[in-house]
């Protein structure tokens, strides 16, 4: 009786653990992230995620012709200097902030409607005698009125 206690109490626990930090990473994501946009305006679109250390994420996000744009990338200070690489959908790099000092955001205008990607890559640290860094990443898109 007391093990199957101790299980339901550790399901339930991992269950609401995902939920949990996803929730955190909302909450970094307004606090931090969304007002550092202006002066654009934030598009709605809450694309965030937790990572660790050496992960890379991508997400393909549609731009509309004649509009100026932002796309921010803005993640936790513990995984330091985050890159992010803006490609076309034929894989051409268009922009890569490891180039540009780690800048957290690339300003650009969209001549005519496009599908771009957003790879976002979490630095690993050399020093593996330490635990391994997680932390919320977003990426943001904001446009002129």
């Amino acid at each position: 009786m007391k093990k199957a206690l101790y299980s339901l109490l550790f399901m339930s626990i991992l269950a609401i653990a995902p939920m949990q930090s996803q929730a955190q990473c909302k909450s970094f994501t307004k606090k931090h992230c969304i007002p550092k946009l202006e002066p654009y305006v934030y598009n709605g679109q809450l694309n965030s995620a937790v990572l660790s250390e050496g992960d890379v994420a991508e997400l393909l996000l549609t731009f509309y012709g004649g509009q100026d744009y932002r796309i921010q990338v803005c993640g936790h200070p513990a995984l330091g200097n985050i890159q992010f690489q803006v490609f076309d959908t034929e894989n051409n790099i268009l922009f890569d902030n490891a180039e540009n000092d780690y800048t957290k955001a690339w300003d650009f205008k969209s001549n005519s409607t496009q599908q771009l990607i957003v790879r976002v890559t979490v630095p690993q640290e050399n020093n593996r005698s330490e635990m391994v860094q997680s932390g919320c990443v977003s990426i943001l898109v904001g446009f002129k009125e």
